[in-house]
């Protein structure tokens, strides 16, 4: 199991925001801001943090902030001692700030084959349902770690609800956690199911048909109709809708053999969107960029358009999003950890020599 390399200080509430200080916006949704950077404790000591501050969040949408805060943080308080989690550091008004632990989220990462990422993930569940918590949000590859040593942690206890294996709903919520993983092992590690997880896999729970078939559909609705919240880590529309229409226009180009989007944040806070293209034959940006403009009438904004001389692919043969998305971030630290073997170490460093985005320290003023 995963655990703190040194023992965490002890939660710290009515903690003053002006010590956390803030090297790069992870993510912003319509319910918090997600930030990076280093907490400064009572004593003066540092710690690498992540904080979650809904401060900034619309008038009609800060009571659910504030109520998925709430779950939150009782989460944390019951589960950082556990080595499933970072812990938490501090809370505030309208903030909390928890632990930072170097790693990549299970998109990114993609441990393909990676068994001993799995039995710590199960592992970690039986540790946290011991605990007396769910997650109940684990279907979402982002609230899943792979961290630089290879052993998982879980993210995002906003949902997260106290339970009693001895209530048919603990125990219902609680296989409905363990299942979500192994829809992941499947992804990743599809020889590796046993015939009791496939089982698992392929009997959901009553109440999950149920919201299947009806609350799924509401929450959808209400969420991407009514509150434009696109469920991709903040990032949006740009990222779902525009990218692949860009994509599939540079494709379009005779010079071009291969074309991966990926998304970075500006310097404006604002969704950027980057484009690797491996070409041919010998093409210019310019050129691109005018068959863009040609082809895509609407001319939707594409940041950057960086050339390479072939894009990484993985043994599946696909290409690696993990480590071009780091690439486009400007998150080069954890390229050799992730690169698999050396023939893409050297490509991917290649390619980050060339990088067209310098400024992944998106800094804003302490809230």
């Amino acid at each position: 199991m995963p655990r703190i390399s040194s023992p965490p200080p002890p939660v710290e509430y009515h903690a003053d925001p002006a010590r956390f200080a803030v090297d790069t916006v992870l993510k912003r949704d319509v319910f918090s801001t997600v930030e990076r950077g280093v907490w400064t404790d009572r004593h003066g000591r540092d710690w690498p943090a992540v904080r979650r501050r809904w401060n900034e969040v619309s008038f009609w949408l800060g009571p659910l902030a504030r109520r998925l805060a709430a779950f939150e943080i009782k989460a944390l308080e019951r589960v950082t001692k556990t080595g499933v989690t970072t812990p938490l550091l501090a809370v505030g008004d309208r903030f909390l700030v928890r632990g930072w632990v170097e790693g990549a989220p299970l998109q990114i990462a993609r441990p393909a084959g990676d068994l001993h990422f799995f039995h710590s993930a199960r592992s970690a569940l039986h540790t946290l349902h011991a605990a007396g918590y769910v997650h109940n949000d684990l279907a979402k590859q982002q609230n899943w770690l792979r961290g630089a040593d290879g052993e998982a942690w879980l993210m995002d206890f906003q949902l997260a609800l106290p339970i009693s294996r001895r209530w048919k709903l603990g125990r219902v919520l609680a296989y409905e956690d363990i299942r979500h993983l192994l829809k992941h092992k499947r992804t990743y590690c599809p020889e590796a199911l046993t015939p009791r997880e496939k089982k698992v896999l392929a009997t959901k729970s009553l109440p999950t048909r149920v919201w299947m078939a009806t609350g799924k559909k509401v929450y959808r609705f209400v969420t991407r109709r009514l509150m434009s919240y696109s469920d991709t880590e903040g990032r949006g529309p740009r990222v779902t809708q525009v990218a692949p229409r860009i994509a599939a226009a540079l494709a379009a180009h005779p010079a071009v053999a291969e074309v991966h989007m990926a998304d970075f944040q500006t310097l404006g806070g604002k969704v950027g969107l980057y484009a690797f293209v491996a070409a041919r034959e010998p093409v210019t940006v310019e050129v691109l960029r005018a068959h863009l403009a040609q082809a895509l009438p609407d001319r939707p904004h594409l940041d950057q358009l960086q050339l390479v001389d072939a894009l990484p692919h993985g043994a599946d043969g696909m290409v690696r999003d993990d480590l071009l998305l780091l690439i486009a971030r400007n998150q080069i630290e954890m390229l050799d950890v992730l690169a698999g073997s050396e023939a893409v170490r050297l490509q991917v460093a290649e390619i980050a020599r060339g990088r067209l985005n310098l400024t992944d320290r998106i800094t804003r003023p302490a809230a």
